[in-house]
């Protein structure tokens, strides 16, 4: 890989230059890959970009060898544009495959993909993955919720790709319509996008809203493609794709690795995506590794317990304790009645603060006892006050796209 990038790629060839005078560097083994290859960061992508629009430098190839464009979401700073070649969409196309080969899906399954369909690079992916497959994929993009839920029906979709909130979303539009989701033939629900799909008590509500369908996690990124695959013997566990990347876990402030079962941020170097690769890739991305070397289902990919369990730029220190939006997500499914949620960053303070909107589901005829309850058990769990704050129904943001239920003001 470094012998096709460097010294075409200007972006790569720039980053060793700093670190040796051998381009590209003679690594032999895993020490001199640490001590030669540089990590690379969002902000750099970023700043890269500006200087040399619309695409950067970080680029293998001439232009006109690249086939396809997407861009990142856009939730954590500017859009990133990215670029890729045929061989790496291929590449890409692969590791998605091994993500429905792991949730089950085979030919003659109907997927339905409740997306829009936008510049966001995993629709396209997953809905060519799945026609590789023999699967048939049924759009959902341009259509209002009810519309997508009676289009599962008629199409008889046997797996659904959203989302954790937007599934809940839809169970919630089907209940408001009385549209009974045990009539359904959807089997699998494979998300991502959020933490959600590896909180037990977020999975157990969609698997209970959509009734005989399992709940299959993964997760990915524009930057890097599709990364992990979920277990099929530990549900809370997401397997990265180690045939197709270098995966470290490193101290989020710093560049050591952390010991196993300990909570870092997820580095990755991509070994197929020759035309605009990432090495050492801090993705932001909180993961702790899973302290057995042969997991349950017979792997030894690198398991991450419980998926990806916040981000570095989400974490929140409220009077000392560190507050993670899965721990949120987490405490607040786990109680009946809770329809939706929305907290509150308030940085106008010495001490950072939080507060929660809590949306109760319609059939709730006490919210105050139930926003009580839940800032009760907000209190067992991290230790601190957080005021709940019950709020009438439908008055909360839904989301299709990823959740953004946490809001600041500084």
């Amino acid at each position: 890989m470094l012998r096709a990038i460097l010294p075409a790629n200007p972006f790569y060839t720039a980053k060793f230059r700093d670190r040796t005078a051998r381009i590209p560097p003679k690594i032999s083994g895993w020490q001199d890959f640490l001590g030669d290859c540089p990590f690379t960061t969002k902000a750099e992508l970023s700043a890269d970009q500006a200087a040399a629009p619309p695409y950067g430098t970080n680029l293998t190839f001439p232009l006109d060898r690249y086939t396809r464009c997407h861009q990142t979401s856009g939730t954590a700073g500017a859009p990133l544009r990215w670029l890729d070649t045929p061989e790496s969409w291929e590449w890409m196309l692969g590791n998605w495959q091994i993500i429905l080969r792991a949730a089950d899906v085979a030919r003659g399954d109907r997927l339905f993909f409740a997306f829009s369909f936008g510049p966001f690079i995993g629709f396209w992916l997953a809905f060519e993955a799945a026609g590789r497959l023999g699967c048939r994929c049924l759009p959902g993009g341009g259509m209002s919720s009810l519309a997508r839920l009676r289009a599962i029906l008629d199409h008889s979709a046997t797996a659904l790709c959203c989302t954790p909130t937007y599934g809940l979303h839809l169970a919630e539009i089907a209940v408001r319509e009385g549209i009974d989701l045990s009539t359904s033939a959807v089997k699998k629900l494979i998300v991502a996008g959020e933490p959600g799909g590896s909180i037990l008590s977020t999975r157990a509500r969609l698997e209970a809203a959509w009734p005989g369908a399992q709940v299959c996690d993964h997760h990915g990124m524009t930057e890097t493609g599709p990364v992990s695959f979920p277990c099929p013997a530990r549900p809370r566990v997401l397997h990265v794709i180690e045939t197709s990347y270098i995966a470290e876990i490193m101290d989020p402030a710093g560049s050591k690795p952390v010991s196993t079962g300990e909570t870092g941020e997820l580095v990755l170097t991509t070994l197929g995506r020759i035309g605009s690769p990432v090495l050492r890739y801090r993705t932001g991305d909180l993961v702790r590794a899973a302290a057995e070397a042969l997991c349950a289902c017979g792997r030894s990919e690198l398991a991450l317990e419980g998926g990806i369990l916040g981000r570095t730029d989400e974490m929140v220190i409220v009077r000392g304790v560190n507050v993670y939006p899965s721990t949120i997500e987490d405490l607040l499914r786990a109680q009946d009645g809770v329809a939706e949620y929305q907290v509150q960053v308030d940085r106008n303070h010495p001490l950072t603060q939080i507060s929660i909107r809590l949306e109760p589901r319609p059939e709730v005829t006490d919210p105050g006892a139930l926003a009580a309850r839940v800032q009760a058990a907000l209190q067992d769990v991290l230790h601190l006050r957080v005021p709940v704050q019950p709020v009438p129904p439908g008055q909360l943001p839904r989301f299709e796209m990823k959740a953004r239920r946490w809001v600041t003001t500084e």
